[in-house]
């Protein structure tokens, strides 16, 4: 099992038009990507970036090309969850390769994150966005401050909801005394 760490961001009235700009350029490409997705029945990673990323770059250059990766790996991630969990009911078990539903993603669906789009360091977060970097405090424990360095991330999305804009990050947890992954129970802070 994973841990997750929710963290609500504080945003002034233009980040949040900035970040939620962001959320829309990115679902854009996520939807034109995932049509070339299903039409070509490619949704490997990496053979997705192959078929993709070029044309991808020069449709939507305002992403720079590593939120372009994210937006494959979102596409991606989503396809295989979708296509091929043997538990879904649009699956290609289900439906076969020549009727499986096109993915639609909404203005507000996470946008995906890495290393080089966000950094976290002492207590702030520097985060990519259409018109520059974006820069926030983050009120976190020391905990959570160790498990942001040390911790094993393995996924990083920005959400919003009602109340705005939220960081959630997914670790693999560690076994201090093994030293490897290990399960742990699902943690979520707010």
């Amino acid at each position: 099992m994973n841990i997750r760490l929710r963290i609500r961001l504080q945003t002034t009235p233009l980040q949040s038009r900035q970040l939620q700009a962001l959320q829309r350029v990115f679902a854009t490409a996520c939807n034109a990507l995932a049509i070339q997705a299903r039409s070509s029945g490619i949704w490997s990673r990496v053979a997705l970036h192959q078929l993709a990323y070029h044309p991808m770059r020069a449709q939507f250059p305002e992403l720079g090309s590593q939120m372009l990766c994210n937006v494959i790996y979102s596409v991606s991630r989503a396809c295989k969850l979708v296509y091929q969990n043997p538990h879904s009911p649009f699956g290609l078990r289900v439906r076969g390769p020549q009727n499986l539903p096109l993915l639609q993603f909404s203005d507000d669906a996470p946008v995906y994150f890495d290393r080089h789009t966000l950094n976290v360091r002492d207590g702030h977060a520097s985060m990519y966005s259409l018109d520059g970097r974006l820069r926030f405090n983050l009120p976190l424990a020391p905990d959570d401050e160790h498990r942001l360095r040390h911790g094993g991330i393995r996924e990083i999305t920005l959400t919003r909801d009602e109340a705005g804009m939220m960081l959630n990050f997914l670790f693999a947890h560690v076994d201090a005394e093994a030293d490897t992954l290990a399960p742990a129970p699902a943690s979520q802070r707010r």
